[in-house]
């Protein structure tokens, strides 16, 4: 395992303290200290892979820590917070990720033994223990940042293989369920789309169970299992998560921002955005904007 990882470090030593893409496809890489406020945010789908230190990931009341000796699974777009840090030793945070395409995803089960489905209310995110065959997949796929004319033929084959292991894993159902229909994680998953798509318009729990053909009492277990949050929790944080980042960016009060997120009371906007961020969305816009 060691050598695997000591190649991948290698290969990922040029990421920066943000997203880096590699010029693969839905491959990005990630290295060293990198603001708590950017890492507050809503995640698409992904298998993340830590090369060096570790990172926290808090969902709802949910946190998982991970390091080199395990990978992260997120199955659906969740609203997180996190936190990085380096290694012992002092070595930066390092990082590989794969955006996951539930197409691809799809496309492979299509050639698979059906694998067994997970628990009923089961969540969508884990983290479970890397192993030699993972990390030899993520080295052939790294390996085409060093021939970039062999990414279009090779790097397909090497996402599949990527996506076999974490099949073969104890959260591969997480993986299958969301490219199977019919499936809760694939019908929470669609009302998870719609929230984030439509995130300030009123939210109906009664509509969003008949999209995913729950009752609503299911629909709200399985809800709150797959994001460790309810509905309305779920929008709460794209909100905020949405109004830190327009905010930040310079466009709008926080009066301004708040009804452009969907809030009809800016007290309340307030109230809720200093709960979950810790200061009021002035303050809080100012001292990042002060930290950069």
């Amino acid at each position: 395992m060691n050598s695997y990882l000591t190649e991948l470090r290698r290969l990922a030593a040029h990421a920066e303290n943000r997203r880096t893409e590699t010029g693969i496809p839905r491959v990005a890489m990630v290295q060293g200290a990198i603001p708590e406020h950017e890492l507050a945010a809503v995640y698409d789908p992904m298998i993340n892979v830590i090369l060096t230190g570790s990172k926290t990931m808090t969902v709802g009341n949910r946190t998982l820590q991970y390091d080199p000796a395990t990978y992260f699974v997120m199955s659906v777009d969740l609203p997180a917070v996190g936190s990085v840090h380096p290694s012992d030793d002092g070595a930066p945070y390092l990082a590989l990720s794969l955006t996951l395409e539930p197409k691809i995803v799809g496309s492979l089960l299509a050639d698979l033994p059906k694998p067994a489905g997970g628990e009923l209310y089961s969540p969508g995110f884990s983290v479970a223990p890397v192993t030699d065959e993972l990390l030899d997949a993520w080295v052939r796929m790294l390996r085409l940042m060093e021939r970039p004319a062999d990414i279009a033929a090779l790097a397909p084959a090497y996402e599949r293989e990527l996506l076999y292991r974490v099949l073969q894993g104890p959260h591969g159902w997480m993986l299958r369920d969301i490219a199977a229909p019919g499936t809760a994680l694939s019908r929470v998953g669609g009302t998870i789309q719609w929230i984030r798509e439509n995130f300030t318009r009123p939210l109906r729990v009664e509509a969003l169970a008949a999209m995913a053909a729950l009752s609503v009492s299911a629909f709200h277990r399985h809800f709150k299992a797959v994001t460790a949050l309810s509905p309305l929790q779920y929008q709460k944080r794209i909100r905020l998560l949405h109004a830190r980042s327009l905010l930040i960016a310079g466009e709008g009060n926080a009066t301004s921002v708040a009804f452009g997120v969907g809030y009809e009371s800016a007290t309340q906007f307030s109230r809720e955005y200093s709960r979950f961020f810790g200061m009021p969305p002035s303050k809080d816009a100012l001292h990042i904007s002060r930290a950069r």
